[in-house]
C-alpha cells in the first residue's frame, strides 16, 4: 500500500454547515454518542442482512459496539463489526454534507432562534458531524466486509479532510474522537453509561462501555420497543425511540403502538411528527418506515405507507416473511400487501379520532396537510376516509373548518360546495371572485396549496354535494336572497357593449359576457364550463403545456366603468384600447400577468399623469 496522505476539501459550504452544526447543538452536547452509536448499529444491522446471502459478510458471534474512552490520550473511541466503508465510500459518505440541502441548511440554522436549532439539526441527516461539538479532531478507521484494504478518514472540521491507507484486521470501523478541553464528561464511563441508556437502551445491538478498569459493560438493554406491551413502555421511552428512528429533536404528535393477531402477525410502532421535517416530506416521496423480520432490520425501502402518509415514521416488525426477503420478492408478496392495508387503515383511524379535537388537530394539519391532501387523487380506494380529514380556510368562517362542517352551513337551495383556488392565501380572502358569494351569504373554501388544483376534481363529489370552483363556468346566484349590487338597472346597450368586447378581444377570450356576480369590481375572469378552471391554466401555461382554453370575461353592468364604456358604444366610439386594458385589469385581479406587461404600465402611468 502507498504511504501517501490525499488531502481534500469538503463539498460545496460544508465548512460553514460544520460551524453551525458545532455552535446549534451546544444545549444537547451528549446527543452526538446517539448519532454514533445509531450509525454504528446500522452499520452491523447491514452486514446481518447481507450475510444473508454472503456467507463472507458474516457478523461474529461477539458483534457489538464497543465504547471505550482514554483519560490520558483525551480520546474517546467506538468501535463496531458493522459492513463498514471503501475508501470512496469514506470520501462520499463523509466528505460531504446534506448534499442536497446545504445551503437552505446553513440559511435555516442561520436565521432560526437557539431553541429552535436543535430541530433544524435533525431536520437534514447530518448526525456523524455532531462529533465535533465534543472533539476537534475526528479518525475514522474502516474496512469494508469483503474487502482487504481500511483506510482513515481524519478532519478537525476545518473544511478539509485527509484519506490514507490503514490496517484493520476484520471488517468494521473505528471512530476516535480526540475530546476537546470541556469535554471531559465524555472520557467516564458512567456518564457514557447514561448517555446511552437515555437515547440508545431500545438499540437491539449490544453497546458495550470499557471501564476504567477494562472490563467491558452492556449499557443498553437491547430489547425491541415495538415487541413490548404498551403497558410496558414509558412516555420517555417513546420519545427516545421516535427521536432516535427519525433522528428528530421534537415530540410526536401521535404515538400508534399495537401488535396484530391472527391469520396475519406483526408489532408496528408509529409516530406522527410534532413538526415539519424542512425537506424531507416534500422532497421525498417514498414511505421511509422501517421493515423488520423477527427483530432484524431488513429496509426502509418497503413502502409500508402510501405516499400520503409518508411523514409517518417508525417500524413494523413481522414474523410472516423470510429473513432473505429480497427486494423483488417485496413488490410481489401478498404478506406485505396485507400488511400495508392493515397499516394504512389504522394511521387513519388514529387521524380520524384525532380530528374530533378541532384545537389538537390543528398543529398537525398545518404541518402535513397538503401531503395528506394528495391522497386525494393517489388513492381512489381511500379517497372517502380522507375527504372528512381535510381542513380548510372560508369566506365565511376563522380558522379552520371540514368538508362535512361546510355541507351543515350550505344555504336552502345549495346544490354545490363551492371553492377557489390561487397561490396566495391572503389574496383569496379579497378576490373578486367572491363578490357574488359574499353578497348573498353563500360560503367558499379558500385552497392555496399547490396541491389544490388538482385534487378537487378527483373528488369529484362529497356527501353527494358536487364540487365547483367558483372560477368554471357561469355560476347564477339569483335564486339567493342577500344584498344586491347597488346602483339603477343594467342599461339596456349592455348588450351593444358585450358585442363590441367580443370583436375588440377577439382571440384573447372565449367570451364575454354580463353577470350578477360582481358588486364593487368592473370585471372578472371565468373559465368555461368545461375544462380545467383558471387556477389550473396557470399552471399549465407555466408548465409550457398550454393554457387549457382562453377564458371568459364578465362584466359587471352597473359599474360606473362598464356604463361609461357603455355610453361610447351608443356613440359609436372606439373601446379597442379600453377593451384591451380591462381585459388585463381582470387578469391582475386574478393573480395573472398582463398578456404585455410594458405597454401594460404604460398606459396606467399615461392615466395617472393625466389625472
Amino acid at each position: 500500500m502507498s504511504d501517501t496522505v490525499e488531502r481534500h476539501e469538503f463539498g460545496a459550504e460544508v465548512g460553514r454547515l460544520l460551524d453551525l452544526v458545532v455552535h446549534a447543538l451546544y444545549s444537547d452536547r451528549e446527543i452526538f454518542l446517539r448519532e454514533l452509536v445509531a450509525n454504528a448499529a446500522d452499520a452491523m444491522d447491514r452486514r446481518r442482512f447481507e450475510a444473508l446471502t454472503d456467507q463472507a459478510s458474516a457478523l461474529p458471534a461477539d458483534a457489538r459496539v464497543r465504547i471505550e474512552p482514554d483519560k490520558a490520550a483525551r480520546t474517546l473511541t467506538l468501535s463496531d463489526a458493522g459492513i463498514g466503508m471503501t475508501k470512496a465510500e469514506l470520501a462520499q459518505n463523509l466528505g460531504t454534507i446534506a448534499r442536497s440541502g446545504t445551503r437552505a441548511f446553513s440559511q435555516s440554522l442561520g436565521d432560526a432562534k437557539p431553541e429552535d436549532k436543535p430541530s433544524l439539526i435533525g431536520q437534514f441527516g447530518v448526525g456523524f458531524y455532531s462529533a465535533f461539538m465534543v472533539a476537534d479532531r475526528v479518525t475514522v478507521t474502516s474496512r469494508r466486509a469483503g474487502a482487504e484494504e481500511a483506510w482513515t478518514w481524519a478532519s478537525e472540521g476545518q473544511g478539509s479532510y485527509t484519506l490514507e491507507p490503514a490496517i484493520r484486521a476484520e471488517p468494521g470501523t473505528d471512530i476516535v474522537l480526540h475530546l476537546k478541553e470541556d469535554a471531559d464528561e465524555y472520557l467516564e464511563s458512567y456518564r457514557l453509561d447514561h448517555v446511552v441508556r437515555k437515547w440508545a437502551d431500545h438499540i437491539t445491538v449490544p453497546i458495550a462501555i470499557v471501564g476504567e478498569e477494562g472490563k467491558e459493560e452492556t449499557a443498553n438493554q437491547g430489547t425491541a420497543l415495538w415487541r413490548k406491551s404498551k403497558s410496558e413502555v414509558t412516555p420517555e421511552q417513546y420519545t427516545a425511540f421516535y427521536r432516535h428512528v427519525g433522528m428528530n429533536f421534537d415530540e410526536p404528535w401521535a404515538t400508534l403502538h399495537w401488535r396484530a393477531e391472527g391469520a396475519l402477525e406483526f408489532s408496528a410502532l408509529l409516530f406522527v411528527p410534532g413538526m415539519k421535517p424542512f425537506q424531507a416530506v416534500e422532497g421525498e416521496r417514498a414511505s421511509k418506515v422501517r421493515l423488520h423480520v423477527r427483530r432484524m432490520f431488513i429496509t426502509d425501502e418497503a413502502e409500508l405507507l402510501p405516499s400520503w402518509l409518508r411523514f409517518v415514521q417508525g417500524v413494523v416488525d413481522t414474523e410472516d416473511l423470510p429473513l432473505n426477503v429480497s427486494r423483488e420478492m417485496l413488490q410481489a408478496t401478498p404478506v406485505l400487501t396485507k400488511i400495508r392495508r392493515a397499516v394504512t387503515g389504522r394511521v387513519l383511524g388514529e387521524l380520524t379520532s384525532r380530528a374530533k379535537d378541532a384545537e389538537g388537530y390543528r398543529p398537525f394539519w398545518e404541518n402535513f396537510g397538503p401531503v395528506l391532501k394528495e391522497g386525494i387523487y393517489e388513492d381512489h380506494e381511500r379517497r372517502s376516509e380522507i375527504a372528512p380529514l381535510l381542513r380548510f380556510h372560508s369566506s365565511a368562517v376563522e380558522g379552520w373548518t371540514s368538508l362535512p362542517d361546510y355541507v351543515s352551513r350550505m344555504k336552502d337551495g345549495q346544490e354545490a360546495i363551492y371553492y377557489l383556488v390561487a397561490d396566495d392565501a391572503d389574496a383569496l380572502k379579497r378576490s373578486p371572485q367572491l363578490e357574488g358569494f359574499r353578497a348573498r351569504g353563500i360560503e367558499v373554501l379558500l385552497l392555496s396549496d399547490h396541491v389544490d388544483a388538482f385534487w378537487p376534481e378527483a373528488l369529484a363529489r362529497f356527501e353527494d354535494k358536487p364540487l365547483r370552483s367558483v372560477t368554471q363556468g357561469s355560476v347564477d346566484l339569483s335564486k339567493f336572497a342577500g344584498e344586491t349590487p347597488e346602483g339603477e338597472e343594467a342599461p339596456a346597450s349592455v348588450e351593444a357593449l358585450v358585442a363590441a368586447l367580443k370583436t375588440a378581444l377577439g382571440a384573447d377570450v372565449s367570451d364575454v359576457r354580463a353577470t350578477d356576480r360582481l358588486v364593487e369590481s368592473a370585471v372578472v375572469l371565468s373559465a368555461s364550463g368545461h375544462g380545467p378552471d383558471l387556477q389550473m391554466q396557470r399552471l399549465l401555461r407555466r408548465a409550457g403545456r398550454g393554457g387549457g382554453g382562453m377564458p371568459v370575461l364578465e362584466i359587471n353592468p352597473r359599474h360606473p366603468l362598464i356604463r361609461s364604456l357603455g355610453d361610447k358604444v351608443a356613440s359609436e366610439s372606439d373601446i379597442t384600447e379600453a377593451a384591451g386594458t380591462l381585459l388585463d385589469l381582470a387578469r391582475v385581479q386574478d393573480g395573472d400577468t398582463p398578456r404585455d406587461p410594458v405597454a401594460f404600465a404604460q398606459k396606467v402611468a399615461a392615466a395617472l399623469a393625466a389625472a
